[in-house]
């Protein structure tokens, strides 16, 4: 009888319920439920609706009762960098955020007037983004200190979402370091950088590493899913257990874990704090067995996502990968620039830059695909020199992991671009790490290497030159 492990993977554009189990050898993974996401706008704000999002999370369990497939384990990943805020009563305070919203702006300079850019990085090792938690907390001690003074407990959205299930707050290590308040070094919350800067230090609770256990389901809500199990901390930041998904083959190369962000790094032992890794904008996330996900944050899958929206969704990935092969525009922008962060209008901000640094403005979907593709290629192209400076070491492949697996074009271009061998797949990176964490926990996998070699072995992976 098949063991069934449960990974509720939330990307910021959709969500799905993924249950995988071992069969001969090799792991099998069925889509059970799949749901929408997004921010939504609210009076100028754009937030997470959590209440829609655990009724979602809720929705595909049932589904999974109806199909008679039970899970043994249940583990819930998000992006990162998002939070909420918790009373004396577990009750949420006020809005939830979503990362995108502007009321970061000018927190940096905020922070800095604390703590010194340089030695904030050099402490913690992570990018500065504008939305990065430790600038969100920022903006409530500015703007919503009532809020922040109330707070008792600090949960990233899938503790909160898998304290809901359980009634047990626990906080995950990877999702923590995004936050920009972590030491690489302790692995732990750095505290005498949460005084400095004036958060509670109360609210934040120990790290604790994935596969760990959280509890079972509460009486109320295995009662309303129609059974219990266990839930488990998977690397709760969908890059990490994304990135815990590259085949053993190439496990040592380059990877793109490619979404709605596109992640490209490598995996180190100790985390690069250098002035040089910050200069060039490199960030050190936490990863499973403490490993660190040497990687840039690229503007990703959201531009051409953004424009397909703007499209009435009349297209396609696939057809919008096809139709940008067919065109010449040569025009480039940079994925990276501020302005494509969260545009009124994808196609008019590219329209815009284009036109202002004297190319050619795309005018068809087309046309508006291709510069997206090509100016993601060549983004992929710098970075790789980039890393390869700044790590000493040469490398002959990368491997694109997550939805951008599946787009053929971008994985020509990247190999053009590169230089290097492109391996593509598999797509379901970050459901296939969650379910690993889940399944070297519960023993049916040894361990990381073991579990890498079963992705090479259980998922088909192209290969462009």
């Amino acid at each position: 009888m098949n063991r069934y492990y449960l990974a509720v993977d939330i990307g910021a554009s959709s969500g799905r319920h993924m249950l995988g189990h071992l069969e001969e050898g090799k792991m099998r993974l069925e889509e059970i439920y799949r749901f929408e996401n997004g921010m939504a706008n609210k009076d100028g704000k754009l937030l997470w609706d959590t209440n829609r999002l655990f009724a979602e999370i809720l929705s595909g369990m049932k589904a999974c009762a109806k199909a008679g497939k039970i899970p043994e384990s249940m583990s819930v990943d998000t992006w990162a960098v998002d939070y909420v805020l918790l009373d004396e009563r577990d009750q949420v305070i006020g809005d939830t955020y979503g990362y995108r919203d502007g009321r970061t702006k000018g927190c940096d300079e905020a922070v800095y007037e604390l703590i010194g850019e340089s030695e904030l990085y050099a402490r913690t090792g992570i990018q500065k983004q504008i939305f990065n938690t430790v600038y969100q907390l920022m903006a409530d001690k500015l703007q919503r200190p009532e809020a922040l003074a109330r707070a008792k407990t600090f949960l990233m959205l899938p503790d909160y979402f898998q304290f809901l299930l359980t009634g047990k707050k626990v906080s995950e290590y990877t999702n923590g370091t995004s936050t920009q308040l972590v030491s690489p070094v302790t692995k732990q919350w750095d505290k005498e950088l949460i005084r400095l800067l004036g958060y509670p230090e109360e609210m934040f609770l120990p790290l604790r590493m994935p596969g760990s256990e959280v509890g079972n389901l509460k009486a109320d809500i295995a009662k309303q899913v129609g059974f219990d199990c266990k839930v488990a901390l998977c690397g709760s930041h969908d890059t990490a257990s994304a990135v815990m998904a590259m085949p053993k083959a190439v496990g040592d190369g380059l990877y793109i874990s490619s979404g709605t962000w596109s992640l490209m790094g490598v995996e180190l032992p100790e985390a690069d704090c250098r002035e040089e890794s910050r200069k060039a904008n490199f960030t050190n996330e936490g990863g499973y067995d403490y490993r660190f996900r040497y990687l840039k944050n690229i503007m990703g899958l959201w531009m051409i996502q953004s424009v397909r929206h703007e499209l009435q969704d009349r297209y396609s990935f696939a057809q919008l990968c096809q139709m940008a092969q067919e065109q010449e525009i040569t025009s480039l922008v940079d994925a990276n620039d501020d302005c494509f962060l969260a545009p009124e209008s994808m196609i008019q901000a590219i329209q815009d830059y284009c036109a202002g640094t004297g190319q050619k403005a795309p005018e068809t979907p087309g046309e508006i695909a291709r510069v997206i593709y090509r100016s993601l290629a060549q983004c992929y192209g710098r970075t790789v020199r980039e890393i390869e400076v700044n790590t000493g070491k040469s490398y002959d492949s990368i491997h694109v992991i997550g939805g951008g697996a599946n787009a053929a074009y971008l994985n020509v271009l990247t190999a053009q671009a590169t230089g290097r061998t492109v391996y593509a797949g598999p797509g379901e990176a970050t459901a296939i790490g969650n379910i690993m964490a889940q399944m070297i926990a519960a023993g049916e996998l040894e361990g990381l290497a073991e579990a890498r070699k079963c992705v090479a072995e259980s998922f088909e992976i192209q290969r462009y030159e």
